[in-house]
């Protein structure tokens, strides 16, 4: 397993990030993986996981790394991810990030690159809070959306500097019409190496 395009999107939530991924997976040919679908899913099954998730999602909190690692871990071992993925929502924290690392390590392999979507914090808030009442979300209300903003930028943020130092960051502006947007991550992606 040592071909192929592994990328993860980073960005605070609403900035595209699930717009973009599926986009891109798509172009690259590998499959898109949203850990926040995933807990979504277990959820509305309301499987072991998806009530453990549960209370962490409504309350706009991260689900523990432990439980995220297992199952990004079970994700990327299926066969669709041996030519490549795109990680959605992985890895928010450091400790993510280590355990990613490892994963890939174990199977000869390593991230191609990281893709920062940044959007302004009002443009975030005011789709959070369209998406809300297109799919009726309940971790999409505007007081949820806000603590999920500042737990993204205590949490997650400080990764960018970490993909920065291991020369794996692409930055993209995330607003602006979704095919541009898609273009300009293509094209940053390209002049970076990663095809």
């Amino acid at each position: 397993m040592s071909h192929g395009t592994r990328l993860l999107l980073i960005g605070p939530p609403g900035a595209g990030k699930g717009t973009q991924a599926e986009r891109l997976g798509a172009h690259f040919g590998i499959p898109a993986i949203s850990t926040g679908d995933i807990f979504r899913e277990n959820v509305k099954n309301e499987t072991e996981l998806g009530r453990k998730a549960k209370s962490y999602m409504d309350a706009g909190e991260n689900v523990p790394d432990s439980l995220t690692n297992d199952l990004v871990q079970d994700r990327l071992k299926q066969d669709d991810c041996a030519e490549g993925f795109l990680l959605d929502g992985y890895p928010r924290t450091a400790a993510q990030v280590d355990a990613l690392e490892g994963m890939l390590a174990a199977q000869s392999t390593k991230l191609d690159a990281a893709v920062e979507l940044v959007a302004d914090v009002e443009v975030v808030v005011n789709r959070l809070r369209q998406r809300a009442i297109d799919q009726g979300r309940s971790d999409d209300s505007e007081d949820v959306v806000r603590h999920r903003l500042s737990v993204y930028a205590e949490q997650t943020a400080p990764l960018i500097e970490v993909f920065q130092q291991r020369g794996l960051l692409v930055t993209v502006d995330g607003i602006g019409p979704i095919d541009e947007i898609t273009d300009r991550i293509v094209a940053r992606l390209t002049a970076a190496g990663v095809n």
